[in-house]
């Protein structure tokens, strides 16, 4: 089987996955599955893709063989991968701040949104916050639009949550272009509430910084950019609670995640 992790509770040897339909066996769906030995679990964290095999017997049902399934972006160009490669190599963590791993608090920041309103992760705390990141010129409507317009997806689904219980972050890794009057005309598109969805920018360093936190790379060629794609969740407490790289996840997916962050009180 194929899914989604949603949580994981090593503890009590089980995790929620968001998985694939199993021909004759059962339809995709959202469930939990319990492992006999917790060692399957070792590594494995919400946002992740994994694969494993599921065993029915007569009288009770777990997996085995977990396997993550690491992200593999289909590239147009085969050098824009090793140029990354290069570039993630080349920036120092003192250049793009620390990576914070999954469970871990996320450090504090203070971003400019598109009304120019400075909007601090610490004052969010108490609401579950996702984050991800776009370029407003990206040419490619597979990668930083549809980042976007999950969000959108999102703030419709969850429309009595925003602003009281969510917050969206979509922060641009390209900040020498989009100003806050950029990033307002992108965001007309999803009519989004400037006091529950912000698009944000700032300085050049703060915004590296916080690219950094999330493991995004982003570097400018002929105009455009090549870079990575992170969609992220940060709990009430304001922990990283999941981390998705990639842009092959789909919005019941994110929703999945988000509503589970939301549960927890």
């Amino acid at each position: 089987m194929k899914g989604f992790v949603v949580q994981i509770d090593p503890s009590r040897r089980s995790f929620v996955v968001s998985h694939e339909a199993v021909p004759g066996v059962m339809a995709a769906m959202t469930m939990p599955f319990d492992v006999r030995d917790a060692k399957e679990l070792d590594g494995v964290a919400p946002g992740m893709t994994v694969e494993f095999t599921l065993v029915i017997e007569k009288d009770d049902a777990y997996v085995e063989q977990v396997r993550i399934r690491k992200y593999e972006p289909a590239e147009q160009d085969p050098f824009t991968a090793q140029r990354l490669a290069q570039l993630k190599r080349m920036m120092a963590p003192s250049e793009t701040g620390q990576r914070v791993a999954v469970g871990e608090m996320v450090p504090d920041f203070t971003l400019i949104d598109q009304a120019r309103q400075r909007v601090t992760l610490s004052d969010l705390r108490g609401k579950v916050v996702a984050v991800n990141f776009i370029y407003t010129t990206c040419a490619l409507p597979q990668f930083c639009f549809r980042l976007a317009n999950h969000f959108g997806a999102i703030q419709r689904r969850y429309r009595a949550l925003m602003g009281r219980d969510l917050v969206l972050l979509t922060v641009t890794f390209d900040p020498a272009r989009d100003q806050p009057d950029q990033l307002a005309q992108y965001a007309r598109r999803w009519e989004p509430d400037p006091a529950s969805w912000h698009f944000l920018t700032g300085d050049v360093p703060d915004v590296t910084r916080v690219c950094g936190l999330f493991g995004v790379q982003a570097y400018r060629d002929d105009g455009l950019f090549n870079h990575s794609s992170h969609t992220a969740v940060i709990d009430r407490e304001g922990r990283l609670t999941a981390n998705i790289e990639g842009n092959q996840y789909t919005t019941d997916q994110l929703a999945a995640l988000v509503q589970a962050a939301t549960d927890r009180r």
